[in-house]
C-alpha cells in the first residue's frame, strides 16, 4: 500500500527535523588496540557506515587502510565515547545545527586530547601547530 504524497512529505519533514544522536566515537582495531577518534552529527549513520564497510570489505578511511587489509574489516569495532544531549526535541533551522556541530567539534578535541590516538596508539593525525 503506497503512501500518498502528503504523508510522505510529512514523514520526510518529521525525520529532517528530528534529533539524531550526535557526538564522538572511535573505531577500534581489536587486534592491535589502535583507534580512530571521530565526531559525527549522526552517530547512527556513522555506525551504519562502518557496518557497511565491514560487509563489503571496503574501507574509505585512509588512516585505517593498511591495517584493514592486514587484519580485515571484522577486526574493527564502533564504540560511542560521548553523546550530545538535545536542548530541544527538534532542530528547527540550520543555525541550531551549526551550534551542535561546534559542540561536536569541541567534544572531539577533548577526546583526542585525552586519548592521544596518534602513532602506535591510533590512526588520527596530530594537528599542525
Amino acid at each position: 500500500m503506497a503512501l500518498d504524497k502528503q504523508k510522505k512529505k510529512e514523514l520526510a519533514s518529521a525525520y529532517a527535523h528530528s534529533f539524531r544522536p550526535m557526538g564522538v566515537y572511535q573505531i577500534r582495531n581489536v587486534k592491535n588496540g589502535k583507534v580512530l577518534v571521530l565526531g559525527s552529527m549522526d552517530l547512527t549513520g556513522a555506525r551504519n557506515r562502518l557496518a557497511f564497510m565491514q560487509q563489503s570489505n571496503l574501507n574509505s578511511i585512509h588512516e585505517l587502510q593498511k591495517d584493514w587489509k592486514a587484519y580485515g574489516g571484522d577486526s574493527f569495532v564502533f564504540e560511542e565515547l560521548d553523546q550530545i544531549k538535545p536542548r530541544e526535541e527538534t532542530v528547527n533551522d540550520i543555525s541550531e545545527l551549526k551550534d551542535y556541530q561546534e559542540e561536536v567539534d569541541a567534544l572531539l578535541e577533548l577526546w583526542i586530547e585525552k586519548l592521544q590516538p596518534f602513532g602506535d596508539k591510533g590512526y588520527n593525525k596530530p594537528k599542525r601547530k
